[in-house]
């Protein structure tokens, strides 16, 4: 079966049909990640059929990453960066995070920190790049920090924390009382 018979079995009245189909995405890597999405961010389809394109997405990332292999097919990895950019849509691009979260490495954090100052990505991209071990994704949080803005800081500060660091100045959100208690004067 080609990408395009399996866009056509996506886009499927049927819903067996259409579940088949996103089920077998994963053999199809890299190629059917920009048609899958594209299914999936298009204006006025249906609920299902963006449903069952998503599934297929993630059928190819579970796929891109084997048990027993050292890393993740590179050409998936690419195709999702290549999500990132652009005029994907905002649901697209947030599952392009999240997946590059799941096998994404060092040649994705450039991509992702990119998102860190978009207002409806920003925290999306913040927890992707805290899931991506090594220095540079700590590096790029720590970047994104020192620039963010004082609503965003706290997040940042949380994921700084999550990888071990240290961070002065911002308490954590755990720690701020919400009520005021007698110990406060109350």
């Amino acid at each position: 079966m080609s990408v395009q018979e399996l866009i056509a079995g996506i886009r499927s009245e049927d819903a067996g049909t259409r579940c088949a189909a996103w089920q077998t995405a994963g053999e199809y890597g890299a190629s059917a990640v920009i048609p899958l999405a594209a299914v999936m961010g298009e204006s006025g389809v249906d609920q299902e059929v963006a449903r069952a394109a998503k599934n297929g997405l993630w059928a190819v990332v579970r796929s891109a990453w084997p048990p027993g292999t050292d890393a993740a097919d590179g050409s998936v990895v690419s195709a999702l960066i290549e999500l990132l950019k652009g005029e994907q849509p905002v649901a697209v691009r947030r599952e392009a995070l999240w997946m590059l979260s799941e096998i994404g490495g060092a040649e994705s954090v450039e991509a992702i920190a990119g998102l860190v100052t978009n207002g409806q990505l920003r925290e999306d991209a913040r927890c992707a790049l805290e899931r991506i071990p090594g220095e540079k994704s700590l590096d790029a949080l720590k970047q994104a920090f020192d620039a963010a803005a004082e609503d965003f800081k706290s997040n940042l500060a949380q994921s700084l924390r999550a990888r071990g660091e240290t961070v002065d100045g911002v308490p954590c959100r755990k720690l701020t009382p919400v009520y005021k208690t007698k110990a406060d004067g109350e």
